[in-house]
């Protein structure tokens, strides 16, 4: 078999439509199954027996995905996989911060209609003022089904206070109260009626009335993504964090799954709900991921001890967007660590475990940027600024498997529109594929 050819611009191309088709944790994981099942792989389901009675089971050997909610899980057993064979992760999530439709959304004010929205993890609420917003998300209805709803189109708008009833903006900073100056317009009207956004949104689903019993919905910025600059070096689009991660994991699983004679069965594995601590079921703190290797394990006629063998060997890459150094603000970074754009993926390292990085997982990502002929950078956080985290420390704690964080280095992190280079996203795939082929 020939050897795959390597990710380039094209790579960098495909995100950027992925990103558009991806408003919500929901459409990511969707359109993340709907690659997989072009390139050969096979939904399976949790609620299925896993045995090696059914060639066609998930014990079998090819390429497998669990979807729930905003989570997916894929991954490949090549032939010959014996039961102890350990994993390659690339880990990865799906959601952003953003506002979010509560439960009774219909509300107005003065002539306005308006939705009621919570902030959902850490935006950069400024970023979220006037700018044309769409709403997006997945609907559950009356018969327990669901259906993903997407107005991608102008359709709310959070208005911010002209500068002449505020002077003090100048001098003293914009300052935003998350209940009273967030909240969108989407109308006119001094009638608020209950239901309106719903009925709304059946319609535009071409729904019965009254079908829908539930709602998972927030908004996104209608804006396309594209690319920057005089040279075109930048890529300026929304969800970066994480979509880029996740879009560069299936693009190296999906091409890992060519490979001939893996030494490892290669996982990828979308979580929801990074952004607010992971605690879900769809969440890395929540039992999916483990529960899914342990019973690929088992099916494939695995006893505990192969279990504990293959998670033994396992290593996990928690590939998540990091900071680029900033030109404007370069004092907010370590001095001796400045993560350049477009200067390839980002080790990350932080010794009070945010991160969960250690020297000899440090060796596994070098390993496997030399194969891949890609250059990396290490990020290390100033030791007077707090340092964020991710997955990482979560998959090493809970699994007991070894975790390195690694990412793409980006500006305008948590804005509804994120900045990175044009080079480092299939830089990053590169890395991710030749980690995943061992």
């Amino acid at each position: 078999m020939s050897e795959p050819s390597r990710f380039d611009r094209g790579h960098t191309d495909d995100l950027m439509s992925f990103l558009a088709a991806s408003p919500t944790p929901y459409h990511a994981v969707a359109n993340t199954a709907e690659r997989l099942e072009k390139a050969g792989f096979r939904q399976v389901a949790e609620t299925d027996a896993w045995d090696t009675g059914t060639p066609s089971a998930a014990a079998g050997i090819g390429g497998k995905y669990v979807l729930r909610g905003g989570a997916i899980v894929a991954w490949f057993v090549p032939e010959g996989a014996a039961p102890h064979t350990p994993f390659r992760i690339v880990g990865a999530h799906t959601d952003s911060p953003n506002l979010r439709v509560k439960p009774r959304p219909d509300t107005g004010a003065h002539g306005f209609r308006q939705v009621a929205v919570e902030i959902y993890g850490g935006p950069l609420l400024n970023s979220w003022l006037d700018r044309d917003l769409g709403l997006a998300g997945r609907l559950s209805l009356r018969d327990g089904s669901t259906r993903l709803v997407n107005v991608d189109r102008p359709l709310l708008r959070v208005p911010q206070l002209a500068i002449h009833l505020d002077r003090s903006v100048s001098a003293d900073g914009l300052k935003l109260d998350k209940q009273r100056h967030l909240q969108p317009i989407w109308g006119l009207g001094d009638d608020v009626r209950d239901g309106d956004l719903i009925a709304f949104l059946e319609e535009e689903s071409g729904l019965a009335p009254g079908e829908v019993t539930g709602w998972d919905l927030m908004t996104h910025s209608v804006e396309a993504p594209a690319y920057l600059g005089r040279d075109q070096e930048f890529v300026a689009g929304p969800r970066m964090d994480n979509l880029l991660s996740l879009h560069a994991g299936l693009a190296a699983l999906t091409s890992a799954a060519a490979h001939e004679n893996l030494p490892y069965i290669p996982v990828l594995a979308g979580f929801d709900h990074e952004e607010n601590g992971s605690q879900s079921d769809t969440g890395a703190d929540g039992p999916l991921l483990g529960g899914i290797l342990e019973r690929s394990v088992f099916a494939r006629g695995g006893s505990y001890e192969d279990r504990a063998r293959a998670f033994a060997g396992t290593v996990c890459l928690s590939s998540d967007t990091g900071h680029a150094v900033h030109p404007n603000y370069a004092e907010r970074h370590d001095p001796t660590h400045h993560p350049r754009v477009n200067g390839g993926p980002i080790l990350k390292v932080n010794v009070n475990n945010r991160y969960a990085t250690d020297g000899s997982g440090r060796a596994v990502f070098a390993a496997a940027c030399e194969k891949a002929d890609v250059p990396f950078q290490t990020f290390v956080s100033n030791n007077s600024m707090p340092c964020g985290t991710t997955i990482g420390p979560i998959t090493a704690a809970r699994h007991g498997i070894k975790t390195v964080d690694i990412g793409v280095a980006i500006l305008s992190m948590h804005s509804a529109r994120e900045l990175c280079g044009d080079s480092d996203p299939f830089l990053l795939a590169n890395s991710l594929k030749a980690f995943l082929e061992g």
